[in-house]
């Protein structure tokens, strides 16, 4: 099968295409034929040696987490799935290999789930990853009706996913971003407040007794959650693990297929977008990489297999 592959860490000179076999297809599992598949800012961080320390890594690596696809062939006890099955899924496995950059790609039937039908291939693949990463934040933290959630990054590419979510959940939010993206995050449900010097104070007049749920994902801002937040309120981050020293929770999106199954009926409701920037077929993968590291794209990045 064709792939975008690296056997070093390095930069996005260390990525080319080559030819490597189709995986094995274990029991649990299933093949899958990759359509498209995005790019997040964490695949290029593991390319660096970024994230050494965390996991291991088995050359060549074939880089990609998101993937959206057809079933190829399934593995021994996965009666969930058939082939020819639109799915979609956060493809991490234990260690740094197989990955989705490619034409074809083995997940674990629990992280699957199917594809929603009112998403195109590309806006599909932009969803696990970073949905997830909102999702299971938010709800981990209790978010309801009740709540007036602040999320740090609010037009990025986690925070535009959890101002929908959490409006979705039912909660009144309030977002950070830079005044060029404050319609955007108009258009997502949050009222935006600009970042930098004096956020807590603005904050505050919008909600003066405190916010009960503060969001983080993009880190550095933990004495602006504590300026905020209310007595009784919760927290956590996805950049930033000191937060455990303020009651807070530092917290990794898991693999879960119920819950991006979940994802994917609030986008056939109506109640959640993804948003595509740019598309790059596989051979310009360096590209794409290039494009996330600058840092100022409103959508995901996808790749088109």
């Amino acid at each position: 099968m064709r792939a975008m592959a690296y056997e070093t860490y390095g930069g996005t000179e260390v990525l080319s295409e080559q030819r490597l076999p189709l995986p094995k297809v274990g029991p649990g599992e299933v093949l899958v034929r990759v359509k498209c598949a995005s790019v997040n800012p964490v695949d290029w961080k593991i390319m660096s040696g970024g994230l050494d320390a965390l996991m291991d890594v088995v050359y060549p690596v074939v880089p990609g987490w998101d993937v959206a696809g057809t079933v190829e062939r399934v593995g021994i006890d996965t009666p969930e799935y058939a082939e020819g099955d639109e799915v979609i899924a956060y493809a991490r496995k234990d260690y740094v290999h197989g990955g989705t950059f490619a034409e074809y790609v083995t997940v674990p039937v629990r992280a699957l789930a199917r594809k929603p039908a009112s998403l195109s291939w590309a806006e599909a693949a932009g969803l696990p990853l970073a949905g997830l990463t909102a999702y299971q934040l938010l709800t981990r933290l209790g978010t309801g009706k009740d709540d007036t959630v602040l999320i740090h990054g609010a037009a990025g590419g986690v925070g535009s996913f959890g101002v929908q979510i959490a409006r979705a959940l039912g909660a009144r939010v309030i977002g950070t971003a830079s005044p060029r993206n404050h319609d955007r995050v108009r258009e997502l449900g949050a009222e935006p407040v600009a970042y930098g010097d004096g956020l807590a104070a603005r904050v505050r007049e919008l909600a003066p007794d405190g916010v009960t749920v503060v969001a983080d994902f993009v880190g550095g801002v933990l004495d602006v959650t504590r300026d905020v937040l209310h007595d009784d309120g919760r927290h956590a981050s996805i950049a930033d693990p000191t937060v455990t020293g303020s009651g807070g929770e530092w917290m990794w999106v898991r693999p879960v297929g119920s819950d991006l199954a979940e994802l994917g009926r609030l986008v056939d409701a109506g109640a959640l977008k993804v948003t595509v920037a740019k598309t790059f077929p596989l051979a310009e993968l360096a590209a794409a990489f290039e494009s996330s590291q600058g840092g100022h794209t409103a959508g995901k990045i996808v790749i088109e297999v």
